[in-house]
């Protein structure tokens, strides 16, 4: 039994095993699943931004995706948009029409970039976690 117990674990901590990718933003917003899905009403601006407006608070956006039978690119890519579209409901909700300063927020720890987002891949789930802040221009 402890045989059969040890020998699932270690094939389930090699399926889920994953890692972190570094995916380019623009790929993946201007991608053809981007087109048709995200809202072109509302402006987006990734990294440390001097657009200004009034401030309508900052969320965070935690998306997850089923990564089976998919690359890790492609799962990011979906992760990270339902993220961004996420946020820009938001946006739509509290009266915005754009988001700024954004960037990845894995586990509470912010990662500034306006090339790059942080995709966690764990092969089974995968997840972007993406936090902006809501303005009206």
């Amino acid at each position: 039994m402890k045989k059969l117990f040890l020998t699932t674990a270690v094939l389930l901590t090699g399926c889920t095993a994953g890692g972190t990718l570094q995916r380019p933003i623009v790929d993946d917003l201007y991608s053809e699943r981007a087109d048709g899905f995200l809202n072109p009403e509302i402006k987006m601006f990734f990294g440390k931004s001097d657009v200004t407006g009034k401030n309508l608070g900052t969320y965070t956006a935690n998306k997850r995706t089923n990564g089976s039978n998919k690359t890790p690119e492609e799962a990011c890519q979906i992760a990270f948009l339902s993220a961004v579209k996420s946020l820009q409901n938001r946006a739509v909700k509290e009266g915005g029409n754009a988001v700024t300063n954004i960037h990845s927020y894995y586990k509470g720890v912010p990662q500034w970039s306006d090339a790059t987002y942080r995709c966690e891949d764990g092969h089974i789930i995968t997840a972007v976690t993406l936090r902006g802040t809501i303005i009206k221009m």
